[in-house]
């Protein structure tokens, strides 16, 4: 596996000056508040599995970094699962986080893809527990309501309120967008952001204006 299969800096390094959110509420476990953690978040895919990494400093989230590691076309499962260990060994020993937070995976119609998809996520997880690192999990819902504020957001969606929520310069892939959407609901333990919801915001189209 080389460096080139893994996209870090997904998206241009934070710029403050983009969040209209004040950082009171921004509201994050009272777990968090007195010291500085980094979390690393994991979408897990056979096909590509998103990351993103964020430090929580003072009870203020920033963005560290984030990407996809994208596996080869065509290649045998076995390679694949392999690509996905070794990109996320990697991105463990580059950003050394404290704490992961990785999605559930829920029976969906293609059995099939949920048996492979449910393959990726459990090399996920070896790659984290290899480092003796802990791992919480939350259902794609928790993870929603916890960043959009309701449970059926669409991608779209997640990707703009976690570009306002940590101020990026421009928006992550889908991929890394739903990483760094896990991070920040475990962030903020697991719960919804309550007053934050999208009070500060507005749907048009199905967009946040």
């Amino acid at each position: 596996m080389t460096r080139k299969s893994i996209r870090l800096r997904d998206v241009p390094q934070t710029s403050r000056g983009g969040s209209n959110i004040p950082q009171s509420q921004v509201l994050i476990s009272r777990s968090f508040r007195d010291s500085a953690v980094r979390i690393l978040g994991i979408d897990p895919g056979l096909r590509i599995t998103g990351f993103g990494v964020l430090d929580i400093v003072g009870g203020k989230l920033s963005y560290v970094t984030s990407g996809c590691i994208k596996t080869p076309a065509g290649a045998s499962l076995a390679h694949r699962l392999k690509t996905i260990l070794d990109g996320l060994t990697q991105v463990i020993a580059d950003t050394k986080p404290h704490q992961v937070a990785i999605e559930k995976v829920f029976v969906n119609k293609n059995p099939q893809s949920t048996l492979l998809l449910g393959q990726a996520r459990g090399t996920a997880v070896c790659a984290v527990v290899m480092h003796s690192l802990s791992v919480s999990e939350y259902t794609a819902l928790q993870i929603k309501q916890a960043v959009v504020g309701k449970g059926h957001a669409a991608k779209d969606q997640v990707q703009a309120m976690v570009r306002r929520l940590l101020a990026l310069a421009g928006e992550p892939s889908p991929d890394a967008a739903d990483a760094l959407a896990c991070a920040i609901c475990h962030a903020h333990g697991g719960q919804g952001l309550g007053n934050l919801a999208t009070a500060e915001y507005r749907m048009k189209r199905g967009r946040l204006v």
